[in-house]
């Protein structure tokens, strides 16, 4: 049986714009401390919980689907939440708001990083990591509370968790959630279990615009190296690199790293030093960790450097993940509500929650809560979270104070 991408209006809530769209990712673009993990906490609290765009379940099926693809697993949903929303300039508007504000800071960053100092003992930053885990707790709360509602799925998160500990690399990762699908399929196919999965995504792109992103994804995966070799010019090589470090990292934030230094250290692109400070500045600044890139290529010796090599790099590492998910999501829709695929994700979806489980351990517990000060904060700010409905950026912001105030306070 073939698969067709949806061409018709169906029962989702599409239908806001791409300016709509922008807005309230421009909000968490200068609000949403606490990495990727922390994101998809926000995403949640704003998407699912104020807004209303999507539902729990098409919530954490789109979780699920980023999770397994390469590239930054929190941009990329809120790509998918932009797409739903407001079609393909519904995505663009969704990574601008969310990533230009981060992007920006880098930048300047790059023209004069040094005279920030170390940022990683500032008690300001210190209180927005203590907001990350109040933020991932409400997050792993009201998802375990919808997605895990019976004693099989709740094992499967506890079981995707103890994993994710154990293997904390993107193998663990991706076990969890491959293990956390074949436990579904075979245990989870019946009873009560067996709920429709929600609204169907209202996804209008051609079926032929989908294939050639897929086609395009490996073409440049495949041929950016051939061409960087035929033709050593920097502008291709700084392309190449980028591009193949956002198509083949599993996991995102941290995990690109490596790839990352790996990329321009021995080249001579960038000293190790230099990366090392923009890399502790980038713990500094709200949104995704993968821009991280703009000031990479900012600080670039050859050129293009400057802001318009920032923006090369920024685009380069980006460009797989927009290639995947118009390549993926129009086929989603139609895999997920097969019986099989249904099964399979009540347990990805577990697995998913377990994840966020091990990810609020660590790292955002363990770099957060040092002292008795810092769970009070930890605490309160869950609180105004989940009871009081605070909005996040304004927690964020009243996190921020209170950590530097106890600093002024009692001073290590």
């Amino acid at each position: 049986m073939t698969i067709a991408a949806p061409t018709a209006k169906t029962e989702s809530r599409q239908g806001g714009s791409a300016l709509e769209v922008l807005r309230a990712f421009l909000r968490l673009g200068v609000t949403s401390f606490g990495g990727p993990v922390a994101h998809l906490g926000y995403f949640r609290a704003e998407f699912v919980q104020r807004r209303q765009w999507l539902d729990e379940a098409v919530y954490a099926d789109i979780v699920a689907l980023c999770q397994f693809l390469p590239g930054p697993a929190s941009s990329q949903v809120g790509i998918s939440i932009g797409i739903l929303r407001a079609g393909l300039p519904g995505a663009l508007m969704a990574w601008l708001g969310f990533t230009m504000p981060s992007a920006v800071a880098m930048i300047l960053f790059g023209y004069g990083v040094t005279r920030f100092g170390d940022l990683s003992g500032a008690a300001w930053l210190h209180g927005l990591k203590i907001v990350a885990v109040a933020v991932v707790a409400q997050a792993v709360w009201g998802m375990a509370r919808s997605l895990c509602p019976d004693r099989e799925r709740a094992t499967i998160a506890v079981g995707a968790a103890i994993l994710a500990l154990a293997i904390p690399s993107a193998a663990g990762q991706v076990g969890a959630i491959a293990a956390g699908g074949l436990i579904g399929w075979s245990l989870l196919g019946g009873g009560a279990a067996a709920a429709p999965p929600g609204p169907p995504l209202a996804v209008y792109l051609p079926r032929a615009l989908s294939l050639a992103a897929i086609a395009a994804f490996f073409v440049l995966l495949i041929g950016l190296p051939l061409l960087a070799a035929a033709f050593p010019l920097q502008p291709l090589k700084l392309f190449d690199s980028f591009y193949r470090s956002g198509s083949l990292v599993f996991g995102g934030g941290h995990v690109v790293l490596p790839l990352l230094q790996a990329e321009v250290v021995p080249t001579g692109w960038v000293s190790n030093d230099a990366f090392l400070a923009g890399y502790g500045a980038a713990q500094a600044v709200p949104g995704p960790l993968f821009t991280f890139s703009a000031y990479l290529g900012t600080v670039m010796g050859p050129a293009p450097n400057g802001w318009i090599g920032g923006l090369i790099c920024l685009a380069a590492i980006f460009l797989p993940s927009f290639l995947l998910l118009i390549g993926a999501l129009p086929f989603w829709d139609s895999l997920r509500r097969r019986p099989a695929v249904q099964s399979a994700l009540r347990g990805v979806n577990a697995a998913v929650v377990g994840l966020l489980l091990a990810a609020l351990y660590r790292p955002v517990w363990t770099s957060a809560i040092f002292t008795p000060a810092d769970f009070a904060i930890g605490i309160v700010a869950f609180l105004l979270l989940t009871l009081w409905a605070v909005p996040p950026w304004l927690v964020v912001i009243l996190g921020a104070l209170a950590a530097s105030t106890v600093a002024l306070i009692a001073p290590v």
